[in-house]
This record gives structure tokens, sequence and C-alpha cells, in this order.
């Protein structure tokens, strides 16, 4: 990957930076992405914020090789605190777990004032931030699923506006597991996540109801059939 490069799941994300914003790349790594918006047009500037030495040290290095550094101010420092309230429009966090960047951005909330818009690329746990953009008056506008080299990736967009809006149509909690908006539009990417997760809890359900009958198996058993139930909702079964 070069400066102009980027993986499919860092071009989605890229996709989703307004033309004309001000950007901050939480836990930039090489820099990669806010390079890719600058050198494309996409963004007018750009923080690239890093809280590791290395990391740190290799997007001051990418920045400098693109010739950007004018444009790309690279910052040490842990999640929000490489900005301050209003100096940013949008506000990416890709590739870290969903519960990460839900603390990240509780953490921060008092740098988010400016803010147009969130764009959040979780590996795992993807409803930790739709349930933080529900509770803090964000509404979840877009959403993306996608495989890249055998794993999936969500795309999650977030703007301030009518946290509800997006679940009007959709059980609230089979929406926050799967995401609405990927639930309406039914990919076959979307499809095969949630098959392969439904087909594990099926197993670990044979699984405990041929142990021994207890009062925590039971409890394990309920919940197993509740997933399994809005896995097939979601799946329009």
């Amino acid at each position: 990957m070069n400066d102009v490069n980027l993986s499919k799941r860092l071009k989605t994300v890229a996709d989703y930076i307004p033309e004309g914003a001000v950007l901050a790349d939480i836990g930039s790594d090489h820099a990669y992405l806010p390079c890719y918006a600058l050198l494309n047009g996409l963004a007018a500037s750009a923080v690239a914020g890093e809280v590791v030495e290395g990391p740190y040290q290799s997007a001051k290095k990418q920045v400098k090789k693109s010739g950007l550094e004018d444009v790309i101010s690279v910052r040490l420092g842990s999640g929000l605190e490489v900005i301050e309230p209003n100096e940013v429009t949008c506000i990416t966090i890709a590739g870290m777990g969903g519960a990460l960047i839900e603390k990240i951005l509780d953490a921060g909330k008092e740098k988010l004032q400016g803010v147009q818009r969130l764009i959040l690329q979780p590996n795992i746990h993807a409803h930790h931030i739709r349930e933080w953009l529900l509770q803090n008056g964000w509404e979840l506008v877009n959403e993306e699923i996608l495989e890249e080299d055998g794993k999936i990736y969500e795309i999650l967009v977030g703007e301030r506006g009518d946290a509800k809006a997006p679940y009007q149509d959709v059980s609230l909690e089979t929406g926050l597991l799967v995401g609405p908006h990927l639930m309406r539009k039914q990919s076959s990417t979307f499809i095969k996540k949630w098959s392969q997760e439904k087909e594990h809890y099926k197993r670990i359900l044979e699984n405990i109801s041929k142990a021994t009958e207890s009062e925590e198996n039971s409890r394990k058993m309920q919940e197993l059939t509740r997933m399994i139930a809005m896995l097939e909702e979601a799946a329009g079964e």
C-alpha cells in the first residue's frame, strides 16, 4: 500500500469523507488515510492522531514523503486528546474494536463540538458504537459491510440528528446488533456474516441441550434461542 492505494476497507471509509472536510484520523497508524484524503481532494486539511510512538513516527515519515506537512498535522496522544473543540468537522476511527471506539468517543465528548460527521470502522462489536450513537444524539445515516482478505468489516456513518430515525421500522434490539441500514440492504456479505453467527449459536445451543440440566444452562439456552430468533428476523426469515 502506498500514499494513494488504500485497502478496500479504508477506501470505503474515505468514500464517506465530505468534500472540504477538516479531518481527524484517530489511531492513524501510518497516516495512509489522511494522506489519501488530501491527495485526492477529499479533505482540506487533517490531523493524524496516534498514541504509540512507533506508528506516530511512521505517520510523520509518510506525511513528509507525500509532501503534505503543511496540511496534515501528526500528533502524539490518546484518542480525541489530539484535537481541540471546533477544530475538525469529520472524524475517522478505523481498525479497532467497537468497545474501544465507544470508549474513545465517550472520553472525548467535549472534543466533538463542531464535528459534523463520524466515520467509524470497528473490527468487531459494532453494536457498541450503534448504542453510543443512539444514546448521544447522533443519527446513524449509513452503513456498509464488506469482506476483505477473509474478514468481514462494517463501516458506520454518524451525523448529528434524530438518533432514533434509523430504527423506526425495525426491532431496536435487532437493529442495534446487526445494523438497521444493513438489515434493509440485505447484501450477500451481510447474509453470510449473520448466517455464520446463527449456525455458531445453534451449535452451542445443541451442545448445552445435551449437558446436565442446571439453572445456568437453562438461562444460556434462553439467551441463545433469543439471539437465533433475532438473526432470523435480521435475515427476513
